[in-house]
Parts: C-alpha cells; structure tokens; sequence
C-alpha cells in the first residue's frame, strides 16, 4: 500500500500539540477528512478525535506528541497536502492547502456518495443555480439518495419535476447502481422560490 503524501510542517504540529495538550479529554488527537470531496465545494476539515472517534480504515501517522487520522475515503484527495501554521500579530493561523481536494476522482467503483456529490457539483447544481436553487445529498438510505432543496428550489411548484425529470433522471443515467432518490425538503416555505 503506497504511504500518503501529506506533509504537517514542525509549526504545525507544535502548535496543534499545544492545542491537544489544553484539551480536558486525555488522549485527544485530531483527524482530517475532505468534505464533498472531488468537487468544486470540496472543503479539507481538521476537527479534535477523541478516543474512539477514529474510523476503520483511517490511516494513522505518528505526529509530534499526538495521532493524526486520515479519513481513508479522503486519501486520494488529501495527497500533496500541506498543513501548515503560521505566526502572527494576531497570534498566528492554521492553513490546510490541498490541491487535489477538488480534482474529480469519480470511477465506477467510488462509494455512491461520493459519485451522487460529484454529479449533483458539476452537472445537477449548476442548472438549478440559474433559478437561484441548489440540492444536496442529506443522507443514503440503501441505494436510495435523500436530498435536500434549497434556495429557489425550496417550496417552487415545479421542484416535483425538477426532481423526477431532472435530478433522478441526471444521477440514475449516470450512477446505474443508484436505486431512486427522495426529497426531504419542507416545501411549506416559499419565501424564495423560483415559481410559486
């Protein structure tokens, strides 16, 4: 198994040993994962990993006085990154550069997740952008996607259509494995709504 290329300068892990070492859990690490990863709203995430928050299947690195965890769908995503800590009059910032947390690494065999949030990124979302809408996948049920309507799509009278018609038809041509999808949205709303 090839080891991942992530690099956490000395500034780094000094200050997040500090951070870890004020903590009141005993035993506090940190774990980084990417958020809608492959797509243009891919967003890297360090977040505080108490004992026994670590996932199966993280990837674990020794780091200066603490564990990171590497969310393992995330791997790919996470190569070439960098994270960084700078000193300053404020007192300094924490950066995370990853340049390929964005880049589309969708195959056939991608968790249905991650296929649904690339597809609804770069083919669904930007229709629905021209109406001042969006969608975004909430949870999975089996094979079947939950979604969520916002914007202009919350509570629009054409969103049932938009749904069976553009939506589902879009995933379910592109992710055969995909069984339906289903909105949650409360439609009540219609504050914003493209047709009411």
């Amino acid at each position: 198994m090839a080891v991942l290329n992530i690099t956490f300068t000395d500034s780094a892990q000094e200050y997040l040993s500090g951070l870890l070492s004020k903590q009141e859990t005993e035993g506090m690490n940190v774990r980084v994962f990417v958020t809608q990863p492959g797509t243009p709203h891919a967003e890297t995430c360090l977040a505080y990993c108490k004992p026994g928050e670590e996932k199966e299947g993280d990837l674990t690195l020794q780091l200066s006085g603490f564990l990171c965890y590497i969310e393992a769908d995330s791997e790919p995503f996470l190569e070439e990154a960098l994270v960084d800590y700078g000193a300053d009059r404020m007192g300094g910032q924490l950066t995370i550069k990853a340049p390929n947390a964005k880049a589309p690494r969708i195959t056939d065999d991608s968790p249905l997740p991650e296929q649904i949030n690339y597809f609804l990124a770069t083919e669904v979302n930007p229709g629905l952008a021209s109406h001042g809408g969006q969608v975004s996948l909430i949870e999975m049920d089996g094979d079947v996607a939950i979604l969520q309507f916002g914007g202009g799509c919350q509570g629009c009278g054409m969103v049932d259509v938009t749904l069976k018609d553009g939506v589902e038809k879009t995933l379910m041509e592109r992710i055969p494995q995909l069984a339906g999808v289903r909105d949650v949205t409360d439609h009540s709303d219609r504050t914003n709504a493209y047709y009411k």
